[in-house]
């Protein structure tokens, strides 16, 4: 997923660009033009989530996640498991 929010990739470098610590950030974000949060909080829920997909990826790739495969399946087989 890549979504295109106009200027906040350009907003969030500029912000952003030389900070070292979370605190450094969290002072950036609250001298942020009024328009800018929401801005910034679309930039970040994309970021976040693009990181969430790749740990996901990560963990099934190293079997991490075939444990909860074969429970859900064998609840499926057992039927344990109810439609949506």
């Amino acid at each position: 997923m890549n979504l295109s929010f106009g200027l906040v990739q350009p907003i969030a470098a500029w912000y952003i660009t030389g900070m070292s610590t979370v605190q450094e950030t969290e002072d950036a974000v609250r001298q942020l033009p009024p328009d800018d949060p929401a801005l910034f909080r679309a930039w970040f829920a994309e970021f976040d989530a693009e990181l969430w997909d790749r740990q996901i990826e990560k963990d099934a790739a190293d079997g991490r996640l075939k444990q909860f495969a074969e429970e859900a399946i064998r609840d499926l087989r057992e039927g344990r498991c109810t439609d949506l």
